[in-house]
């Protein structure tokens, strides 16, 4: 007869247990989101589709139409208040208790609170002795390990503190990876036209204005160095007066000569690349939302990075063009981060296939 045995308390999360000692069986891992706006509310809902996956519920300030929402879909809801409920209740939100309550029911957290509160959230997570996933408006060094789960997935197992970069970051190393691994690169140059907020962040524009990046080159690169620190990148940066995606023009040197073909063969093994053309009529970004919208994803989101096919190839040179979209961009990373940190897939491979067949990520036109 087989036994269960409890597994010792230094392991990935509270729910994990072995065969006779030696075969590992992973339980549902228990995941919390603090934080439920533009990226918090789609990982909240990412989570919700995995089969290895439980969340427990989402941690919020106010009682607005975000969290009457989550309620009717079935989300608990906790105050990131740690003063009480009141307002919630006021409001008639229910709700099952405060942070610290959602944290002691957790194995780990996934903080998408706005850039700068997850660094003074961190002590929360250190006192109830979870894991924690920050998002790329923190810094580096919050947790000291740039997640990616093409570019370094393996690092993330069994970690206790990761920090998933930024949309761009991700946009960038996504298209970048594949390259390196097909042809190598000497070096990269990247110019980012950047959306000046999220659509619904009315306080925030529309800027009728091109706003320069104050940092030359941008931070853009460095942070991309934070996953793969070999890469030799320059980025800069401007704000544009859209709310739609970011635009990337990206330069690259390879290592070895390559034809426009074997190019978009390197990235049609990915699914989270997607290879379009302005000859279908998907010419901007407004054409890509739309496209996105017409496939009946959920929000209408691009979770894959579009890459035209009208790229400029001379040998080892090469220039093309990629489109971001920031609110969804980073959802499939911070899935795959849960599966590597808390140990229940250590092939970055079967993880990310998960994840991708889950949100029906794979487009191909």
């Amino acid at each position: 007869m087989i036994k269960l045995k409890k597994c010792s308390s230094d392991l990935p999360t509270k729910g994990f247990y072995l065969f006779d000692g030696n075969i590992q069986l992973s339980l549902m891992v228990r995941v919390g989101v603090n934080g439920y706006g533009v990226i918090g509310r789609r990982i909240a809902y990412a989570v919700s589709k995995q089969d290895d996956m439980e969340l427990v519920g989402i941690a919020k300030g106010h009682p607005d139409y975000k969290a009457k929402l989550a309620s009717a879909k079935g989300f608990k809801i906790y105050s990131s208040d740690l003063s009480g409920t009141g307002a919630f209740d006021r409001a008639g939100v229910v709700v099952s208790g405060t942070i610290d309550d959602l944290l002691q029911n957790v194995d780990i957290i996934v903080d998408c609170t706005p850039e700068g509160i997850g660094e003074k959230n961190k002590p929360l997570y250190e006192k109830a002795g979870c894991r924690a996933i920050w998002q790329g408006g923190e810094e580096h060094s919050i947790s000291g390990l740039s997640f990616n789960a093409y570019a370094n997935y393996g690092q993330a197992f069994g970690a206790r503190y990761a920090r998933v970069v930024s949309c761009n970051t991700t946009g960038l190393l996504r298209t970048l990876f594949p390259l390196k691994a097909a042809f190598g690169i000497k070096s990269v140059n990247a110019f980012l036209v950047r959306r000046a907020a999220d659509p619904s962040e009315t306080k925030k524009g529309p800027i009728n204005a091109l706003e320069l990046e104050k940092q030359m080159p941008s931070h853009h690169g460095d942070d991309v160095k934070t996953v793969i620190p070999e890469l030799n990148i320059s980025t800069t940066a401007i704000k544009a007066s859209t709310t739609l995606m970011h635009i990337h023009h990206v330069t690259v040197e390879l290592g070895s000569g390559a034809t426009s073909d074997e190019l978009l063969d390197a990235w049609s093994g990915y699914r989270r690349i997607v290879a379009v053309s302005a000859r279908d009529g998907l010419a901007s970004t407004a054409h890509l939302m739309d496209m996105a919208r017409d496939m009946g994803r959920g929000m209408g989101d691009l979770y894959e990075i579009a890459v035209w096919k009208e790229m400029l190839v001379d040998g080892s040179r090469l220039e093309y063009m990629q489109a971001v979209h920031q609110e969804s961009d980073v959802v499939p990373e911070n899935v795959d981060a849960i599966r590597a940190m808390c140990s229940i897939e250590k092939d970055a491979a079967k993880s990310i296939e998960k994840t991708d067949r889950s949100l029906g990520i794979g487009l191909s036109l």
